[in-house]
């Protein structure tokens, strides 16, 4: 059997999809309970860090070891990709002694190369094109706090990056209508706009894409590698803010969320962070609890 993949959200069926987000809730509930729950003792997931993140770290470490097995961090120090060594050579050898492996890297399509050879279920934990993960838990939360998702309304505010991306696929995996706000020149990939017009649609106005949403979500303005733009962004972002005001044009029961690390102040307002009611928080620990359902169904889907 090869091995399944978790590049994009369109790598599993939508019933799969799913499953894993139920599963997350299950596993969530029995490590609250402190059920012991080690179904892959033996296993090792190996971690490729090109690019550095403390929640992707601790939260793929943590749910290897709830899950019984071991987690082997990887940093750009400790492995020739990218330096010299061709990433088919890498991904053969590396899957050869691990059992699953997670990679954060910058090209999509290095991870795409890297899956092509591994014998191993290969799940990616960021690039520039996609963040899939974070998707995960993002919809776990929404549905812990208002039920499916299907047929809702999302706003996006901000930058067409990564994480817009995945939430087109999500729209699309999910069944739900997506309104994206953004300046002229930092719109999502056309095609991938063009691919799900029947449920996407960009705008200029912040204050129309959150009209009636169900569900507003931000991230940072400069992502990592584009610091350098990161003074030419907060000018041309300037009134791209998720805030309160911006929130009296959403649903009364709407709830928002950011990926982390926020910068406050600028994309999203000291404010909301703070609120009482914030799930911000609750979205930040899914991340564990998505992982380990994705996890066991890649092990469990995969020879």
């Amino acid at each position: 059997m090869k091995p399944r993949h978790f590049l994009t959200l369109l790598d599993l069926e939508p019933s799969e999809l799913r499953g894993i987000l139920e599963r997350a809730r299950e596993l969530k509930v029995m490590q609250k309970r402190r059920e012991l729950y080690q179904p892959f003792k033996g296993y090792v997931m190996g971690m490729i860090f090109e690019k550095s993140s403390t929640r992707t770290r601790v939260s793929f470490e943590t749910g290897m070891d709830q899950l019984g097995g071991h987690a082997l961090f990887l940093s750009p120090r400790d492995t020739q990709l990218g330096r010299g060594e061709p990433i088919e050579d890498s991904a053969r050898v590396l899957s050869s002694m691990v059992d699953i492996i997670m990679v954060r890297t910058f090209g999509h399509e290095k991870i795409e190369r890297f899956a092509a050879y591994s014998s191993v279920p290969v799940i990616n934990a960021l690039t520039d094109a996609y963040h899939p993960c974070q998707l995960l838990a993002d919809i776990q939360t929404f549905i812990e706090h208002r039920g499916d998702i299907r047929g809702k309304t999302v706003c996006w505010i901000g930058d067409g990056n990564n994480m817009c991306h995945s939430y087109i696929n999500a729209a699309r995996q999910l069944d739900f209508k997506l309104k994206i706000a953004c300046p002229a020149g930092y719109e999502p990939a056309r095609e991938l706009v063009e691919d799900n017009a029947d449920r996407v649609t960009v705008l200029r106005d912040p204050t129309e894409a959150a009209r009636g949403a169900h569900l507003l979500v931000t991230d940072v303005w400069a992502s990592m590698g584009q610091e350098d733009e990161s003074h030419q962004r907060i000018e041309e972002f300037a009134g791209y803010q998720l805030n309160e005001e911006l929130l009296e044009f959403a649903d009364d029961d709407a709830l928002y969320m950011h990926c982390l690390p926020a910068h406050r102040g600028e994309e999203i307002s000291a404010s909301l962070m703070e609120r009482e009611d914030t799930v911000i928080w609750e979205e930040a620990e899914n991340r564990l609890h998505a992982q380990k359902a994705l996890v066991e169904f890649l092990l469990n889907h995969s020879g």
